[in-house]
């Protein structure tokens, strides 16, 4: 996340150069204000370093660098986060593994436009994310990547009473065989699974609501009744919907959304 992080930190050692000390005691004595709100307005990105956000409070600085607080800045704690990102197809869910980690598309530049402007980008937001409710690299939609231990708990927890709709566009006509076969209880990976919500939305096009539904089994639930998927989408997680939301791009949840 080299274009977020406009700065690097350093080591917590005031003696690193000659002639700099740490910048959270240079802002707390330039405000004036106590250490621990200086530190504060650092982690929440509020402070520039010769015009770059600077986010360690331990970042050295001389005498002759210009330390600038923002106008409208908030000694606040930084808060986990959790990032709602339209995936695409051959993108892998997991942030940093395979050959292209869905973690690449969180830049500034893919945050979609219409995103809450209250919530400014940091370094940390994008660090030590959680994938609860995974999708395979050959699918599409919503993925839920959070730092938020609430969040992630309610979704591997709570996954049974949660639903999640997908789309699956089929290669061949969808017959009334197939579709019964897509109906009946399953058992996946030797575990029965709770009935699943299977209907036709047009002659290639089946809509899938499910809970506690595991990563593969739309595609594999198409194979066994003899449909050949093309294109599998998730277009909800609980309450939370990939409407409004491009594909390749990200928002912030908010705080008053729930799954």
């Amino acid at each position: 996340m080299a274009s977020i992080a406009t700065m690097p930190a350093f080591p917590d050692d005031e003696d690193v150069m000659t002639d700099t000390e740490r910048l959270s005691r240079r802002l707390a004595a330039q405000l004036p204000c106590s250490r621990r709100e200086a530190e504060l307005y650092i982690e929440g990105g509020w402070v520039t370093v010769d015009g770059l956000v600077v986010e360690a409070p331990q970042h050295p600085v001389t005498p002759a660098q210009a330390v600038v607080l923002h106008p409208d800045a908030r000694a606040e704690p930084v808060h986990p986060v959790t990032i709602l990102l339209h995936k695409p197809i051959g993108y892998d869910a997991d942030t940093h593994a395979g050959p292209r980690p869905a973690f690449t598309l969180l830049t500034p530049e893919s945050r979609t436009t219409n995103d809450n402007p209250g919530i400014q980008p940091l370094h940390r937001h994008f660090t030590r994310l959680a994938v609860p409710l995974p999708l395979e690299t050959e699918a599409s939609g919503l993925l839920v990547l959070s730092q938020d231990g609430r969040i992630i708990r309610k979704l591997n927890e709570d996954s049974e009473l949660l639903e999640q709709e997908y789309v699956a566009d089929i290669s061949d006509v969808i017959s009334d065989a197939a579709l019964k076969n897509l109906q009946t209880p399953v058992t996946f990976n030797g575990r029965s699974l709770p009935p699943v919500k299977v209907s036709r939305q047009s002659d290639k096009r089946l809509r899938f609501a499910m809970k506690g539904g595991v990563q593969g089994q739309v595609a594999w639930m198409c194979q066994r009744a003899g449909l050949t998927p093309v294109h599998i989408q998730r277009l909800r997680v609980g309450s939370i919907a990939l409407a409004g939301l491009p594909e390749g791009q990200w928002r912030y949840m908010g705080e008053r959304e729930r799954f």
